[in-house]
């Protein structure tokens, strides 16, 4: 159950560009957490009004959750590679991009009418 979801203050980069950037972080998020893709959810929403650093310059936030436990290394390891991609795909600088790592509990996810727990 392991979801990315990525918020961007710049306009929707198109749905081919979109689309690109979903299924790449969606392979890369199951293979840093060894979890099969099947279960993998990403997201992305442009156009939101954010600040960092004071400025309205481009800026993203990604949120990332697993139900299990993220260990240092393998955050280290997310951060550079989805920091790179989004950097790659949509041009926006890494020193503007923040990522949240939530690990959730098992029966705190809902799927399939149960959850993971």
């Amino acid at each position: 159950m392991p979801l990315i979801k990525v918020q961007i203050s710049i306009p929707s980069p198109g749905q081919e560009t979109t689309q690109a950037l979903l299924k790449t972080l969606s392979s890369k998020l199951a293979s840093h957490l060894g979890k099969p893709e099947s279960y993998v959810m990403t997201m992305l929403e442009a156009g939101i009004t954010m600040t960092f650093g004071g400025t309205l310059e481009p800026v993203c936030y990604v949120e990332i959750k697993s139900v299990g436990t993220m260990n240092p290394s393998q955050t280290k390891a997310m951060s550079l590679d989805f920091c790179t991609e989004i950097n790659k795909k949509l041009q926006i600088p890494s020193n503007r991009i923040y990522i949240e790592f939530a690990d959730a509990k098992g029966a705190m996810w809902g799927w399939n009418g149960s959850t993971f727990g």
